[in-house]
């Protein structure tokens, strides 16, 4: 019970977290990569092993490239995701990469991505993101329809989407953050992060009110008059040590990945990682102390 008769705590904590979260997005923005703006992807191989990161990027600076993204792949290789690459420089691009002959380079890979494709997988990946939260309010609100008092069914979907877009904001203003202190930009990789996230804490989520669920069933079938908040407070103890048992063995292996993984999967390992913790959090101290709040609400009216 200490999480449900502390809820407003717990609340005010989470306000603030999300309002920082708004503020990163606001303050530093998203940088958007070529997946969805449009540009040009250069890989390049060092055979005889690559320079510095800062070198290159020294090298990319002085021949005129700018609001690119450099990523170190493999073992010899990097790939350049940049906008407007002109026609000099790319005639240019075997002595910008091998700074001027001192690190033998080939090009593997010189790609375009249209500006119509880009808006496409912009629109698709919002359009995704939003056809998963829809799916699960239906979901949820017809699995709970059995239990609709003292709570309707369809508040438990509503406070899963709350949580939901809590998880959201949370990843969202984190890769803002990322983004300001290291360049990462928005990708494919990103999106998938995102409804990677969303569909484990949804999953935290329904572990907590199907033991919301089934408590309330018992106290119909015993006719057993108990409190709503006194239901979801046993259904949080008697599910938080899995919840939070299940999220770390995640956290573990995302963490170990974001240390020794490829440079590549870093920030994808890293978004997963906070964006796991925060789906964990809304589950045990947002979303079913939300409908308790909720319960109290309707009753006093």
């Amino acid at each position: 019970m200490f999480i449900i008769n502390n809820r407003k705590i717990f609340f005010t904590l989470t306000g603030i977290i999300v309002v920082a979260a708004i503020a990163a997005i606001a303050m530093f923005g998203l940088h958007l990569s070529i997946d969805f703006t449009g540009g040009t992807l250069v890989q390049v191989t060092y055979p005889g092993g690559r320079p510095a990161q800062a070198a290159l990027q020294q090298s990319l600076n002085s021949d005129g490239y700018s609001n690119y993204s450099l990523r170190a792949v493999s073992t010899n290789d990097y790939v350049l995701q940049a906008q407007n690459i002109s026609a000099q420089e790319r005639n240019d691009l075997t002595p910008t990469f091998s700074i001027n002959n001192a690190y033998p380079v080939t090009i593997d890979q010189l790609n375009d991505i249209g500006p119509t494709i880009g808006l496409e997988l912009r629109n698709k990946s919002i359009v995704a993101i939003a056809l998963v939260l829809v799916c699960i309010l239906l979901f949820i609100a017809f699995a709970f329809r059995k239990v609709s008092k003292p709570v309707s069914s369809w508040m438990y979907g509503g406070m899963a989407i709350v949580g939901l877009i809590h998880n959201v904001i949370i990843t969202t203003g984190f890769y803002a953050l990322l983004g300001h202190i290291t360049g990462a930009q928005v990708d494919t990789l990103f999106v998938t992060a995102v409804l990677t996230v969303l569909g484990f804490s949804i999953h935290d989520t329904i572990v907590v009110f199907d033991r919301v669920r089934e408590n309330l069933r018992v106290n119909q079938d015993t006719n057993r008059k108990e409190d709503f908040a006194l239901v979801a407070g046993r259904s949080l103890n008697q599910t938080i040590v899995r919840s939070i048992n299940t999220s770390l063995t995640v956290v573990f292996t995302l963490f170990v990945l974001f240390l020794i993984g490829p440079v590549s999967t870093q920030d994808f390992a890293l978004t997963l990682l906070v964006g796991i913790i925060a789906g964990t959090y809304s589950s045990i101290f947002l979303a079913t102390p939300l409908l308790v709040e909720i319960e109290k609400s309707r009753r006093t009216k």
